[in-house]
């Protein structure tokens, strides 16, 4: 053979080769995906993964400044932008080769020791929680960097003993845990009407009994409690058991809105990896938007998710009453977190607290501008 001829054989089983591995260089990264965290998203024709592309895709390429995030939050429906965005891959998505390292969690303090000991780096939780965490701190441990979710909390009570608020005097009402958001809530409503109660034993005119949500249920049935001030899904599963609802704390507050999970962050992560920090705040707008899109099949997702956790899914008599009542969001509704604030102080269980800078939305203003979505606010108590 002449010496062109080979020169044209061997550029031509170059060409092939060019050919064969750009064929399959889209199998090769399509099961890379699919070994990431959320990889057990659907691969039918559904429209699970159009947000993503919607809004633009991943702006990852490169690579993050560290391997791993370790995330918490709690198998709980107002911690469904976790929940779903776990589940979905959008978080991942958005961190690319960084992996997720998950912790749930049952309390905010036990979440607030952890993000003390650097056993997570970025959690969901309650207001109350964080704002206990930052003045114990002197506002040195943590962040709040966004908003999650709104609404979802009810007094539900025995109709049998109590037909109007007036009858709730004298009564044994639960809510999950001395000092926590929903303890605040009740303590505060309580004042409310004139009523006294010692906020440290929980005696006085009402009886205020600190019962986990995981036996409040059982609580009910067997008559220990008469009613409990709580988030969901805890109040739809005291509605199954007969309760009724006798408030919907969002009519409490203007607008209906007021903040029951809030994004919070390690400072000492916040200044090392603001990269890392700014992904994962790309994943939750991002699946906020999703929820908002697909109620139905974020609702299905949630409830997948909590069965992973805790081995049992919700019947639809209460996942379904439950999710209506719960809005996600963006915002962290500063406001009315200043306001539990100060109706924790009211309640004797906090002194005044400095929350000055306890929000740092830098970040989250600019995953929404690049989004197209408007400013969030602090109320006063940004950055400094």
């Amino acid at each position: 053979m002449s010496a062109h001829l080979r020169s044209a054989s061997r550029t031509s089983a170059s060409r092939h080769r060019l050919v064969a591995v750009a064929a399959a260089l889209p199998l090769l990264l399509g099961a890379l995906a699919a070994c990431g965290y959320g990889s057990d998203k659907k691969s039918d024709d559904s429209d699970t993964s159009a947000p993503a592309a919607a809004a633009g895709g991943s702006a990852t390429a490169s690579k993050l400044s560290t391997d791993e995030v370790k995330i918490g939050y709690f198998p709980n429906l107002t911690h469904a932008t976790a929940l779903v965005g776990l589940k979905e891959g959008f978080f991942q998505q958005e961190l690319g080769s960084t992996k997720i390292k998950e912790a749930t969690f049952n309390a905010g303090p036990a979440e607030i020791e952890a993000l003390n000991a650097g056993s997570i780096d970025i959690g969901w939780i309650g207001p109350s929680p964080a704002i206990n965490g930052y003045t114990k701190s002197g506002g040195s441990n943590l962040k709040i960097i966004a908003g999650s979710a709104s609404g979802g909390v009810k007094l539900v009570v025995n109709p049998a003993k109590i037909k109007t608020l007036a009858d709730v005097k004298g009564k044994k009402i639960a809510t999950p845990q001395l000092g926590n958001t929903q303890d605040v809530a009740l303590l505060n409503w309580i004042k409310s009407q004139g009523w006294k109660v010692d906020a440290q034993s929980g005696k006085g005119d009402v009886s205020v009994v600190r019962t986990d949500n995981k036996i409040t249920p059982d609580a009910y049935k067997n008559g220990s409690i008469d009613g409990a001030w709580v988030p969901e899904p805890t109040a739809s599963k005291l509605v199954k058991e007969g309760a009724k609802v006798l408030l919907d704390e969002s009519t409490l507050w203007p607008n209906k809105q007021f903040v029951i999970t809030n994004v919070i962050v390690s400072q000492k992560f916040l200044s090392a990896h603001p990269d890392v920090v700014e992904a994962v705040l790309r994943g939750s707008v991002k699946t906020n938007a999703w929820i908002k899109a697909n109620s139905d099949k974020a609702k299905a997702d949630a409830n997948a998710q909590l069965e992973r956790l805790t081995q049992k899914a919700l019947p639809a008599d209460v996942l379904d009453p439950a999710w209506q009542s719960i809005q996600v969001l963006d915002d962290p509704l500063a406001a009315t977190a200043k306001s539990e604030a100060d109706h924790a102080v009211s309640a004797g269980l906090l002194k005044s607290p400095k929350l000055d800078g306890i929000y740092d939305l830098t970040l989250l203003n600019k995953v929404l501008k690049a989004q197209g979505q408007p400013a969030v606010d602090a109320a006063g108590l940004g950055a400094q």
